[in-house]
């Protein structure tokens, strides 16, 4: 796909892009301001998206194109699903009798995939749950996350942000109408190669941001960027504030089965008093290595699920059937090999991914940067400030990490993200002295970043 040239555009508010494919081309509004419209005029965004314009995929994504780089940023697998999930959604599509496959399917969720949900949660989070009522169906968990957010806060509410978070957390909570109070995991150990346990909570500045305002906590486990999954001591610090102050949970748990060496992910959900007040998220994109496939499930108890799905219902409706027909036949062939854990890609897929997070750690630590060696997800923060690189400026205002990475892009062809997207303006300092990589990629695809970085290196005198 290839943006064109602008086009003026007549008789809207917005500026619009012809996007051209191999096939077609398609006309795209942006949000961009025309200069053709006073301030007063009505013909203009509504004023809550003010402030939400910026995107770091739009821009960084575009940029990897543009220079033809070898992508490590964005977080997608460059190798397919498991063919068993791919042959059900061919089946689902085309190879069966069942003519309502095609059409919808209930609002909140395909019955098959909320009833699998069930048997594959109800161990993990310690109680049988009810398909119909404790879980809800949407759009990726980006769709969940949004359901949640407007179908469970009102403006004025306060809701505490752990950071880094992922960037659509905060946007999403500012066109709520409620205020965002955020707190930083921030790194205990100041030399040598991390481990993302070192990256901690203060527990005074947490519950410094807790008050009789705030209505929820937004908590990523494992987080992205970080790659931290949390132990059960720093979850019962989290869900005591939770419970102390009557506030809910959103827990997104996306990466959950993309857990490395012995460490164990735990959903808070599962503790004391938390079910009741907690909303988990998980991912079909990210359990069967199909972002595109853009399917995420909410879980949680029916008085916070239900005004979800309204919400659901009345801005999505449904999610495509054939997908959640396929989604849930993999999972139920998951579960029937779960006791296999080499063959059962819900513990194959970390068993895969340790030795590409490993080779790639070796590889920036060669090259003079410091990496945080996640213990879930999978994405690698390292630090860059030993590399000592003079950037030319560019003429932005942003952050170092920003110039950066626009700098490694164009000069080594290696696109990857920088992490100070994932913080409020008020602490983007602590992130810019990082980097985000991606490892879910092809050996072949990581061993041509390390010869991007061997070619850098040797380009030094190292």
């Amino acid at each position: 796909m290839q943006v064109l040239n602008p086009v003026k555009s007549v008789g809207i508010a917005f500026a619009t892009y012809v996007v051209q494919s191999t096939s077609h081309k398609t006309v795209l509004p942006i949000i961009s301001c025309n200069r053709k419209y006073s301030k007063m005029s009505k013909l203009r965004g509504a004023d809550r998206l003010k402030g939400t314009e910026k995107n770091v995929w739009v821009e960084f994504g575009k940029l990897a194109v543009d220079y033809k780089a070898l992508n490590l940023g964005q977080g997608f697998p460059d190798f397919k699903p498991p063919q068993h999930v791919i042959d059900k959604m061919v089946h689902a599509v085309d190879g069966s009798d069942n003519a309502l496959l095609s059409q919808y399917t209930r609002s909140y969720g395909h019955p098959r995939l909320v009833n699998v949900l069930a048997k594959l949660y109800s161990p993990l989070m310690g109680r049988t749950l009810d398909p119909m009522n404790n879980i809800t169906i949407s759009i990726g968990a980006y769709g969940v996350l949004f359901c949640a957010i407007q179908g469970l806060i009102n403006p004025g509410d306060e809701v505490v942000i752990v950071e880094p978070y992922f960037d659509c957390y905060e946007p999403m909570v500012k066109v709520a109408g409620a205020i965002p109070k955020y707190v930083p995991l921030r790194p205990i150990k100041k030399e040598g190669v991390l481990s993302s346990d070192d990256w901690k909570l203060d527990p005074v500045e947490l519950e410094s941001k807790f008050s009789a305002k705030t209505k929820a906590i937004m908590i990523n486990n494992p987080n992205n960027p970080v790659g931290k999954v949390f132990r059960k001591e720093e979850l019962e610090m989290i869900a005591n504030l939770c419970k102390k102050y009557d506030c809910i949970c959103i827990s997104d748990e996306v990466y959950e089965w993309m857990i490395y060496d012995d460490n164990k992910h735990l959903k808070i959900a599962s503790l004391p008093g938390m079910w009741e007040r907690t909303i988990t998220m998980g991912s079909a994109g990210k359990t069967f290595s199909a972002t595109g496939w853009k399917l995420g499930w909410g879980v949680g108890p029916d008085h916070l699920i239900k005004p979800m799905q309204v919400l659901h219902q009345n801005c999505i409706y449904t999610c495509p059937t054939p997908i959640q027909e396929a989604v849930a036949e993999g999972l139920e062939y998951e579960l029937s090999i779960q006791d296999k854990k080499e063959e059962c890609y819900l513990t194959s897929l970390a068993l895969e991914l340790k030795p590409k997070r490993d080779a790639l750690a070796k590889s920036l630590t060669e090259i003079g940067m410091i990496p945080t060696i996640p213990d879930g997800g999978y994405f690698m923060m390292a630090d860059i400030s030993n590399l000592n690189i003079d950037i030319p400026d560019d003429g932005t205002k942003d952050p170092y990490d920003f110039k950066f990475v626009r700098w490694l892009c164009k000069e080594k062809r290696l696109s990857v993200i920088p992490p100070s997207a994932f913080y409020n303006q008020e602490h983007k300092n602590l992130g810019e002295k990082f980097v985000r990589f991606c490892f879910i990629k092809k050996d072949e695809t990581l061993a041509k970043a390390d010869e991007i970085f061997k070619e850098w290196k040797a380009s030094q005198g190292k």
